[in-house]
Formats: C-alpha cells, structure tokens, sequence
C-alpha cells in the first residue's frame, strides 16, 4: 500500500469532488480494484468517504471535511511554485488570485517545506517574450479568459494573413496556450476546431450562447499536434546551399531551428571548408530574405528561381549604393 497514493485519492475527492471508482483508477494509473480498495482503507482511517450509488453516482468526502496540505515532497513543494507564474498570471488577469494562493499555501506547508517554496520562489524568474521582441498587446484576453471559463460563445472580427483578411467568427474557446509571449486561443468555429492568435483579434463580444466543452478534448495534445500540422505545411519546398565556416556558425542565430537541424544532418564539407547542404524551406520570397541574413557567407545552388531571387536582390541593393 502507498500512503502517497492515499494522500491523493484523498486530494482528488477535495478538490473534484464526486469521482467514480474507474475515474480515480484513471487518474492515479492502476486498477479499479486498486482504487476499491484504496478507499476503503481510507474509510477504515476515519476519513468520511461515502458512496453515492446511481448511474451518476460515485464517492465523495462528506460536506465541509477538508484536510491541510501534507505529505508533501521537497521537490512537490518546490515544484508548485512555477504554477501560476506572474507575468501570465498578470495577463489573464489574475494576478491578486495567484498571490493569494501562494501565501494560503505557504501557510499550510511545514515549516521546512515552507522555506524550500520560499528559496524556489526567489530564485525563477519568467520573462515570456523572446529577445528583440516587444510583448505583443491583447487587449481582449481576459474577456477570453472569462469565457473559457463560463463556456460562453464570443463573437469576434479577425485579422489573419490570407483574404479576405478580415473575417467575422463566433467562437467557442476550449483553452489558451502561451507561446514565447505570444497567446493564442483554441476555439471551435463551426464545425472545426481551430489557433487563433488573441493580438490579432480587433473587436470581441460575449454572446448569450452556451457551449459545452467536449470531455475527450485535451488541450495539450491538440497543441502538440497543431505544431506538428503547421511544421508540415509551413516547410512546402527544400533548396540546396553551400556555407562557409562563418555562414554556418552564424546558422543558430540567423535561421529556425528545422534549418539548422537540415544542416547539421546533410552536410558534405569540401576542401575548401565550405559545406553543401539541403535545406527545407517555406516560398522563394521568404527563404531568399532568411538567407540574405547571412550575406556572402551563402550562396543557393538550387532551385533555379532562389538563386535568381537571390541575384535580383542583391543587384538592387548594389544599385541603391551605387556599385552596379
């Protein structure tokens, strides 16, 4: 028997209150069987754990029986602490609430736990936004925020890359993700579940609709997938380019990470110390003024109409100083 996994099945029924036994069996990864029994030894301790029979009944915690926060590992207590960091907190608006809760959960630790959290705390530091990069404004995310957590449909005008530019939405936000500063909502729309990014929403209004999140969703996993989908329609073409020593030294700071991989996985260097590889990349336009960062330390071999896009560009920049 693990006393750490009847601290949790304990945990689990405070904090959701009614749960199945096949619900608590999911949740902590063993048998329902296990988590039978589990329970029954946590009645035999004197905990008030009763069964609520019926199809949509199952086991709760007597009304008002709450228990102090122990058992708590070192790392566990350090690790609740990168929870609700405070520029994200600040942003959803929740600032005060997760102040509140990190001095409501300091008093509940012991005393050694106490000062563990403390020392984490001062010494992590989150600052989303990458270098070079002012934190984008998203004047309606806490308005989003309310309605993931009411479930109340927003209707929205858009702005997004393609044409028509502009586009009307009524969307019914599952979650939100924040990625390297940016937000971005995951809303269904119609019939399909979707990314927007929250800085590019222009106007939003809650409507009176009603939505019911699908119980299956998982927000992680649809993120994680999302990103894959996007690196598979974003890389739609490949190129071959020769580097100089310098150029692919320059490589991390200059071009995304999937070039440097192609790189580092393709490339033949030669007598000269120049090095041929095969690159992936998005349209002409966009991997000509990636490489250009790069300056003579590239040169594109192939496709034919990158290497000429690169040409023209450089020819126009000649003109402009007067070389050519």
């Amino acid at each position: 028997m693990s006393a750490g996994r009847l601290l949790s099945v304990l945990l689990l029924l405070q904090s959701r209150g009614r749960m199945p036994a096949r619900g608590i069996a999911d949740e902590l990864g063993v048998s329902v069987r296990t988590a039978y029994r589990d329970l029954a030894r946590l009645q035999t301790a004197g905990v008030p754990v009763y069964a609520e029979p019926g199809r949509n009944g199952g086991y709760q915690l007597l009304d008002g029986y709450r228990t102090r926060l122990t058992g708590m590992s070192q790392g566990e207590a350090r690790a609740l602490f990168f929870a609700g960091l405070p520029g994200p907190a600040a942003d959803l608006g929740l600032a005060a609430e997760v102040t509140a809760a990190r001095l409501k959960l300091l008093a509940a630790l012991p005393a050694d736990l106490r000062e563990e959290a403390t020392r984490t705390a001062a010494v992590f530091h989150l600052d989303a936004p990458a270098w070079y990069r002012d934190p984008e404004q998203a004047p309606h995310l806490t308005l989003f925020v309310d309605s993931v957590l009411t479930r109340r449909a927003v209707d929205v005008r858009y702005r997004r890359w393609r044409a028509p530019q502009e586009v009307h939405r009524r969307l019914r936000p599952y979650g939100l993700v924040l990625k390297s500063g940016t937000w971005y909502l995951v809303a269904a729309a119609e019939s399909r579940i979707g990314t927007y990014r929250v800085s590019q929403v222009l106007d939003a209004a809650t409507s009176d609709e009603r939505f019911d999140r699908p119980r299956d969703f998982d927000l992680g996993a649809y993120w994680t997938s999302y990103l894959d989908e996007f690196q598979t329609r974003r890389y739609t073409g490949t190129a071959t380019v020769r580097l100089s020593p310098r150029g692919r030294r320059r490589l991390p700071d200059n071009l995304p990470p999937e070039v440097v991989r192609a790189v580092e996985s393709t490339a033949s260097v030669g007598d000269d110390g120049w090095a041929e590889a095969v690159i992936p990349t998005e349209s002409t336009q966009h991997a000509c003024g990636e490489l250009l960062r790069l300056g003579g330390d590239v040169e594109v071999l192939s496709p034919a109409e990158l290497r000429q896009a690169m040409a023209d560009t450089v020819g126009v920049l000649a003109r402009a100083y007067g070389i050519a």
